[in-house]
Order: C-alpha cells, then sequence, then structure tokens
C-alpha cells in the first residue's frame, strides 16, 4: 500500500581518505566515522577510499546494528574503495570499472592502482526498488594543465551510461561520491545533461554547511594548500544526486556537510567534508506539484556532447604520441642490444670488459621490457578513448535526429534519458 512506503530517505556520502600507512590518524578517524554513522542512523551510507577491506570490515562490525545490509567492492590492484552500508535489504549489486584510470608509472598520484569504479546497488526501501550508484573518479592535481581531463571524460562517459542503461524500471536513483570535479566542469555537465540527475545542494529547500556547499576547505585540518589552488576558500567536489520516475516524485528537503573540525575531537573525519541528504519521496498522484525537471534541451546536449568530444580527440592525439614516444624507446634500445651483441665478438681490450658490455645488455634489456609495456599500455588507452569517441558520435547524431524532429514539431526540448 502507498501508506507503508517511506515519506523521506536519508543519505550520507564521505571520501574517508582511508589509505593505510600512509593517510594521518587512519584507525582514530574510522572509529569516529562509525560513531558519526552509528548515531544519525542514516538509511544509506556511500564510501569512497576505503582502501582496507579491514576497515570496512571494523566498520561492518560496528555499524552492523542501525546498517545490517553492506556490500564492499572489489578491484584493482588495491581496491575500489567502495562501500554501501544499508538499513533497507540490498537485493542485488554490480560493479564496472572504468576503463581509463591514469597511469601505473605515476606512483606520486597512485590513481591507477586504485581500480576506480562505479558500483551499484539496488535496494528494497519498503516496496520502492531504489537504484542507489556510488563512485570516485579521477582527481584533478593540477587545473591549469590537467593531463587526466581526457580519462575524467571518459570515466564520466561511462558513469552516464552506466547509469542510463541499469537505471530502467527503478522508483529511484540516487548517486554519490566524489567526482573530482567542480559543478560546471564538462564532465559534471555531460553526466547531468544525459541522465536527468539532479544535484541535490542545487535543488534542495535547506542547506547547513560550508560556503557555497564546499567539501574540500582550507579550515580542514588535513587538507594541503595547494590541493585548492587557485580556489583558496575550497571547492565542492562531492556530490549526492537524485532522479525519480514517473511512479515516484524525489526531492531533496534539505543538504548539510560537516564544517571542518568535530566538536570534542581534535581532528576531521576526513580531509573532504561529509554530505547528508534528506529526500521527500512523493508517489505519482503528488508528481504534478513536484515534478521533477527533465534533461537540457536537445541543442545544449549536443554542445555537451560535442565539447567532451573535442576533449577525447585532444586525448587522443596525446596518447598517440606517447605511444610514439614509446616505439622509438623500443627501437632505440633494440639498436643499442644488437650494437652490444657485435661488440662482444671483437677482442674486449679494444673497448670495455665483458662485465661492462653484461651491465649493459641489462640496461637495454629493462629499456626494452619497459618501452614494450607502455606501448602496449597507450595502444589500450588509444582504443578506448576510440571507442567513446565512436559512442559519443553515435549519440551526437541520434541528437541531431531529435533536434530536427523537435523542430519540425514546434518541440524545444527532449528527455534523452531513458524513462524509469
Amino acid at each position: 500500500m502507498a501508506t507503508e512506503r517511506p515519506s523521506r530517505l536519508r543519505v550520507f556520502s564521505l571520501n574517508c581518505w582511508g589509505i593505510r600507512f600512509f593517510s594521518q590518524l587512519c584507525a582514530e578517524r574510522y572509529e569516529m566515522i562509525g560513531e558519526l554513522l552509528g548515531r544519525e542512523q542514516h538509511d544509506i551510507v556511500l564510501l569512497q577510499e576505503v582502501w582496507s577491506e579491514r576497515d570496512f570490515l571494523f566498520l561492518k562490525r560496528k555499524l552492523s546494528s542501525c546498517h545490517p545490509h553492506t556490500h564492499y567492492f572489489k578491484s584493482g590492484v588495491i581496491g575500489s574503495g567502495l562501500a554501501v552500508f544499508s538499513r533497507h535489504r540490498i537485493q542485488d549489486a554490480l560493479l564496472y570499472q572504468y576503463s581509463l584510470n591514469g597511469y601505473p608509472y605515476m606512483l606520486r598520484h597512485g590513481d591507477w592502482f586504485g581500480g576506480k569504479a562505479v558500483g551499484l546497488v539496488i535496494v528494497d526501501v519498503s516496496g520502492l526498488k531504489a537504484h542507489v550508484y556510488v563512485t570516485h573518479l579521477h582527481a584533478e592535481y593540477c587545473r591549469a594543465q590537467d593531463q587526466y581531463l581526457s580519462h575524467r571524460t571518459v570515466q564520466s562517459w561511462e558513469l552516464l551510461q552506466f547509469v542510463r542503461h541499469t537505471s530502467c524500471g527503478a522508483d529511484l536513483v540516487v548517486l554519490g561520491g566524489d567526482l573530482n570535479m567542480h559543478p560546471q566542469d564538462l564532465g559534471n555537465r555531460l553526466l547531468r545533461s544525459h541522465t536527468g540527475l539532479r544535484d541535490c545542494y542545487t535543488e534542495t529547500d535547506t542547506f547547513d554547511g560550508c560556503e557555497d556547499g564546499h567539501t574540500l576547505i582550507a579550515d580542514n585540518h588535513f587538507t594541503k594548500n595547494h590541493d585548492l589552488v587557485p580556489f583558496e576558500k575550497g571547492i565542492r567536489i562531492d556530490y549526492i544526486l537524485m532522479k525519480g520516475s514517473q511512479r515516484m516524485t524525489v526531492k531533496c528537503e534539505s543538504l548539510s556537510t560537516t564544517k571542518g573540525p568535530v566538536a570534542d575531537k581534535p581532528f576531521p573525519y576526513s580531509d573532504h567534508e561529509a554530505l547528508t541528504a534528506e529526500l521527500t519521496l512523493l508517489h505519482s498522484e503528488d508528481s504534478r506539484q513536484h515534478g521533477s525537471s527533465g534533461p537540457l534541451a536537445v541543442s545544449e546536449q549536443m554542445d555537451v556532447v560535442t565539447e567532451a568530444r573535442a576533449v577525447v580527440k585532444e586525448g587522443l592525439c596525446q596518447t598517440e604520441a606517447l605511444r610514439d614516444r614509446a616505439m622509438r624507446l623500443v627501437l632505440g634500445a633494440l639498436l643499442l642490444l644488437l650494437l652490444l651483441l657485435v661488440m662482444t665478438f671483437l677482442p674486449c681490450s679494444c673497448f670495455c670488459s665483458y662485465s661492462t658490455l653484461g651491465l649493459l645488455g641489462a640496461v637495454c634489456m629493462s629499456l626494452l621490457l619497459s618501452g614494450a609495456l607502455l606501448y602496449l599500455l597507450f595502444t589500450t588507452h588509444i582504443k578506448v578513448l576510440k571507442e567513446t569517441e565512436d559512442q559519443m558520435m553515435l549519440t551526437s547524431n541520434e541528437l541531431q535526429t531529435k533536434l530536427t524532429g523537435c523542430r519540425l514539431s514546434g518541440s524545444s526540448s527532449f528527455d534523452g534519458s531513458p524513462e524509469l
């Protein structure tokens, strides 16, 4: 019965910054996070950067009474870091690991080892079918010269495709996580325009939190100043997004964030601020009063896709240049190796000792192997970028067809996302 269905849903999202042996005060902060979650009694908790399964199991034990249903998504070398805790039964789960996620040789950044992904759990919320997504995209380390922009754009594209093709039949769609993008960044606009997901911060009736909804702030004890350049006060890169259906309309009644320091505690929960959204669920008969706004007009959708294609093309050119360098490294190493082989048949006294030749040979083999592995890596990246561009072209052509139809029929907008 309709009266038995919940009217509210509390959703929590936090990047826990839980890198064991690297993140500061990791164990103490997980204890604090567990206390917070046990006290606040959220319906659904979406966590990112829970890199250690041991920490997930700690939270699972601590929250067993208030959040008995959990799922930990595993991928990559050290895991996806994604975890879901729920008061309501989790019926199913699915993980999609992003095709591009940085470079393994960028050890200082380390995103490649994390297996960044999007996780889906289907939750039975007292008879309502809620599709809940949690994700974490590649970080932006330098806004002026963002070498990962094409990777994050591909991730945004794969994320929106995953949401569009898996959310059919859902009464409610919720996506939370660290998108590592500002509100008007390309990937963010791409995601919202092609899924119909709405930002709780811009939709909420009441907001209580950091200025402008920032989730990475200067007042946080763990924040590094260079992470905020050129935004001195803070940036908003963590989100809770929502979407209803023909059967159910969702409205964000209130949104709040933590504000850096925690009362009676010497340090914050994380280097990111947590988000809590209070969602109101309205049945179809109420949707006339609180209807959800559709995605952007077709022409605007086309503009976003065109902009994304340009970024992917630029990334493709850069990656092809990197592959060419890797090939030159392989060829150079082969030539040096051949030269050393020739030198071994000459009198050693004329040039150098056999031990020196052996050492140089080992160096050449290392260069040859490194170049070959890099060539394979960049070739894989090129294929992903080309495939993404082809998909974007198909979408662009379809939007062009819809735009022509809209103009002929006198309609100015089109819902580019599948109906739920």
